[in-house]
């Protein structure tokens, strides 16, 4: 008997759905190593993720910067509530969103590396 694995060997339905879901999520596991890959190329997320945040540093330019709309608390105002954001959203996630202001009517913010590495520290602790 012949062990090779052919197209023509493969004759049950199930079995094509199998290998077609596997290579599926094959496919999509290679495009997401590859958009991370390519975020975080950025030289801007990639000086901000070598640096070490700090939180009490972040909560100032939290209040002074996001509050207004984005209270730490379940209750909002513009914006949703940014309680456990980092457990949803990724670091990279967050830092597009805070710099490109890509949801409106949220404005774009550009803080230095150190600044948005406190403030996701910060967004980290809340």
């Amino acid at each position: 008997m012949n062990n090779q694995f052919t197209r023509n060997e493969i004759q049950n339905p199930i079995e094509r759905l199998v290998i077609f879901a596997l290579a599926v999520l094959l496919a999509i596991g290679l495009a997401s190593l590859a958009i991370r890959h390519f975020q975080v190329a950025d030289p801007y997320v990639s000086s901000v993720l070598s640096l070490t945040g700090d939180p009490i540093q972040g909560s100032a330019i939290f209040h002074m910067n996001c509050a207004g709309c984005h209270k730490s608390l379940a209750d909002t105002q513009v914006g949703p509530s940014l309680c456990k954001v980092s457990q949803h959203k990724s670091e990279v996630d967050l830092i597009r969103q805070v710099t490109s202001g890509r949801t409106p009517p949220m404005p774009q913010f550009q803080p230095s590396p150190q600044e948005m590495a406190d403030l996701l520290s910060y967004l980290e602790k809340i």
